[in-house]
């Protein structure tokens, strides 16, 4: 869905929420109808701040990915990644980890059994980059980032931690294929925000709060991705305390293919991946034995979403 966006905005989106399996809902602001990617950005899900009780947690069994990068960042909670590549990483609030699954991996995450037990809040994000086309066959792999490691930029009521890629001359260690970056904002009321014209797609989800765009009207709430027009000044000022998640880099080299959790520049490629999902052919992940089986198609096939 989408609202009448202001000078210097091209979209405001809202997202649509959907369940992952297992009850566990997401807020999905892209894709979406209007906008399919924003620079190599082509998933951005929210989920949280949910509570669990003791006995409760996330569960996502084992499923593959090709031709993307997922980032995974919590604000609050903790989720255990395990992958077929025999990575097991915690993460932590302020922490990125980022898995490549280039020609194919397999993952689960989870909440750790010390945190089932005692219950827990979980709230944060995880986006989907595609990788370059020549970058989409690359070997699998991860790499988590801790929270002390990322580039801070804090003054003048403005809180920015660089997750991935670079911003306002800072650059993040976090692995990176394309010209991107993703930064979590903390605003204090009255705090101004300049996003510049750096990189040519910029887009700012508001995660908690309330912003406006210096010398525009109309303000931006919470839950809605803010799309803005490649190369205008925008100078965000917080209306209270606010919180953003900045996104964006460089266009995609061409279209994207989407389909389950495969994506690629090859509509046959997915198609492969499809099947060799089905018929067993993905590397297991160590220590699990569950798995999310390929959706069953409907009696027409739906073509894969393109980005």
């Amino acid at each position: 869905m989408t609202v009448r966006p202001a000078a210097g905005v091209e979209h405001i989106l809202l997202p649509a929420v959907r369940d992952i399996g297992d009850g566990f809902q997401v807020r999905r602001a892209l894709p979406s109808a209007m906008r399919r990617s924003v620079g190599p950005f082509i998933f951005l899900d929210s989920f949280g701040p949910v509570t669990f009780t003791a006995g409760e947690g996330m569960d996502t069994r084992p499923h593959p990915h090709i031709g993307l990068s997922t980032l995974s960042y919590l604000i609050e909670g903790e989720i255990v990644h395990r992958d077929s590549e025999g990575f097991v990483q915690t993460i932590e609030p302020g922490a990125v980890n980022l898995m490549t699954a280039g020609r194919g991996i397999v993952h689960s995450e989870r909440t750790a059994p010390a945190t089932r037990r005692s219950g827990h809040r979980l709230f944060g994000f995880q986006s989907w980059i595609a990788l370059p086309t020549q970058h989409e066959e690359t070997d699998p792999g991860f790499q988590h980032v801790a929270a002390e490691a990322l580039p801070r930029i804090e003054g003048e009521g403005i809180d920015l931690r660089l997750i991935a890629g670079s911003l306002l001359g800072r650059r993040a260690p976090t692995n990176a294929f394309s010209d991107l970056f993703n930064a979590d904002v903390v605003l204090q009321d009255g705090a101004r925000l300049r996003i510049d014209a750096e990189h040519i797609e910029r887009a700012a989800y508001v995660v908690d709060g309330t912003v406006g765009v210096v010398s525009e009207d109309g303000l931006f709430r919470k839950d809605q991705l803010i799309v803005f027009q490649p190369g205008a000044e925008i100078v965000l000022r917080a209306v209270g305390p606010a919180r953003l998640m900045l996104l964006g880099g460089e266009p995609l080299d061409g279209r994207r293919h989407i389909h389950w959790n495969f994506v690629s520049s090859r509509r046959e490629r997915i198609e492969q991946a499809a099947r060799d999902w089905r018929e067993g052919r993905f590397p297991a992940v160590p220590g699990e034995t569950e798995f999310i089986p390929l959706p069953e198609p409907t009696s027409k096939p739906a073509a894969p979403r393109v980005a």
